[in-house]
């Protein structure tokens, strides 16, 4: 049985504007994704090219501008945008998602307020 590797990324921040309150939209906030994409890096482990692998760094600028990026009023529909780009590199077999929104609007402390999606190519 070959089993997929993973390629993870944890913590990445940025700005975004993504919320249903309007002074989430106009003050915007920082947002924090972790990406996990389950792939098979035996071809790169044989070739060590970088090539024949996720280029993390490149990820990690594609998820920062969709952050950036057109504001959404939901972390929900964050997440898929997140994931649907992650997916187009047919290399990636299954992505998975969090992304944080650690000042969300709420009125009692918390430490944190996450969604976790698992989206595959079916």
């Amino acid at each position: 049985m070959d089993f997929l590797d993973e390629i993870t990324v944890t913590g990445l921040r940025a700005f975004g504007r993504h919320g249903v309150l309007e002074q989430e939209r106009e003050h915007g906030q920082e947002f924090v994704v972790d990406v996990t994409m389950h792939v098979s890096t035996r071809r790169a482990a044989e070739t060590d090219d970088v090539a024949d692998t996720i280029h993390y760094g490149e990820v990690s600028e594609r998820v920062s501008a969709l952050i950036s990026g057109e504001p959404v009023n939901l972390i929900e529909t964050l997440a898929e945008r997140i994931a649907a780009d992650l997916l187009s590199d047919e290399r990636v077999v299954l992505a998975v998602v969090t992304v944080h929104k650690p000042s969300a609007p709420i009125s009692v402390p918390f430490a944190d307020v996450s969604v976790t999606i698992r989206r595959d190519r079916s």
